[in-house]
């Protein structure tokens, strides 16, 4: 989280700093390490502004290479700004090479750059150096970050076929609808003669759509756009979140893929010596917003001495199986391995089920959009049919 500083510096002029840090407590020390005096702490979380196209997985494996070739740590970012060729990924690492000639740490150079450097990143290399081991806190998070992404290329993979399949059988409808019905309720006019009801709901619907085409296309374009702002807003999305988690089968496992992300996440924090309250509270934005007050209650609970396990199990935040497990991993005290063999449980789990929706799911929606498809045109060929019949 960022944090706006107002102190005093060695010429007792006022400065303000913008730092990186876990909470109020610790921006006080990391400016106080500084040679500040601190005056006021703004606990206004900040913007991060524009990122710049580093590849932390790949910086990260750069990194931890030079540092097991034996180069140190100035030595490494020293090379990995010399070769770097984009100018904003190396006016970053310039910054950070600068920070680091001045005396300050990895974490407090890495946290002056919030829109490069996400504060997750900055808390694990945080952690790290209090016992000196930096590259092994890269390798964790460079396993977790790809973990990460294997589980979204699933979800996406699985995704890419029935989205293109929607989007080819709307655009054949819409072009059943807005181009050939009007045609054909043109023939019919001239012909004349009754048509069936169904027939008829859908020439009034062709006709209304050839005579305001553009208002109905600016009206759906409207509303796209409400949509996409009301999905922009917490509320909405609370709102939402909640009508899907009451869907049975669906609800749990969109709660499956959150509490995996969770558990990852907070895996990889405890294990490089983060305090269990401090993990929650930076990775509460992994939870959907109406899950984030449960996990605050949870975050009390444990800062007031209840066990991790009853807190999430009290909050809805864990399974019976997860549960289970949590209670294995705090009386064998390796909490944070744990609560990553939790999250490649759950996305075990999560793979299965996509690979069965996926299956289902793509002869659903092709048996739909053809009933819909054929059903226009039945009712366009219907009265044609009729007609045919009273000439025989």
């Amino acid at each position: 989280m960022r944090y706006r500083v107002t102190a005093l510096d060695a010429g007792a002029t006022v400065a303000t700093v913008e730092m990186d840090a876990l909470d109020e407590a610790d921006a006080r020390r990391q400016a106080l390490a500084r040679g500040l005096r601190v005056l006021a702490v703004d606990t206004t979380r900040l913007s991060g502004g524009r990122r710049t196209r580093l590849a932390l997985v790949q910086f990260s494996n750069e990194l931890i290479a030079l540092l097991d070739a034996g180069l140190t740590l100035v030595e490494a970012i020293d090379a990995l700004t010399e070769k770097e060729r984009d100018e904003a990924v190396r006016s970053v690492l310039e910054g950070l090479r600068r920070r680091l000639y001045e005396g300050q740490s990895l974490s407090v150079a890495l946290g002056e750059f919030p829109s490069t450097f996400p504060a997750l990143y900055v808390a694990t290399v945080r952690a790290s150096e209090r016992s000196g081991s930096i590259a092994e806190a890269l390798r964790r998070f460079v396993t977790y970050q790809e973990q990460i992404n294997l589980l979204k290329k699933r979800l996406i993979n699985a995704s890419i076929y029935p989205a293109v399949l929607l989007a080819a059988g709307l655009l054949v409808v819409l072009f059943l609808v807005g181009y050939v019905v009007p045609r054909f309720s043109g023939i019919y006019e001239d012909i004349g003669g009754e048509l069936p009801f169904a027939s008829r709901m859908l020439m009034q619907w062709g006709r209304l759509l050839d005579a305001h085409g553009l208002a109905i296309l600016v009206g759906f374009v409207v509303l796209a756009a409400l949509t996409v702002n009301g999905m922009m807003r917490p509320a909405f999305r609370a709102a939402v979140g909640r009508l899907v988690l009451r869907i049975p089968t669906l609800g749990r496992q969109m709660q499956i893929y959150q509490l995996a992300r969770l558990y990852r996440t907070v895996g990889m924090l405890l294990r490089g010596g983060t305090p269990v309250a401090t993990a929650f509270d930076m990775t509460r934005g992994l939870l959907a917003a109406n899950s984030q007050p449960q996990l605050v209650a949870a975050t009390r609970s444990v800062r007031e001495g209840r066990s991790l396990t009853d807190s999430l199990a009290a909050e809805g935040l864990t399974t019976p199986v997860a549960e289970r497990m949590l209670r294995v991993g705090e009386r064998s005290g390796n909490m944070g391995e744990m609560m990553e063999r939790i999250a490649a449980f759950y996305d075990e789990e999560l793979s299965r089920f996509v690979d069965v929706a996926t299956r289902l799911i793509e002869p659903a929606m092709m048996a739909v959009i053809g009933l819909i498809i054929g059903g226009i045109v039945v009712l366009m060929y219907f009265p044609i049919f009729e007609l045919a019949g009273s000439i025989r």
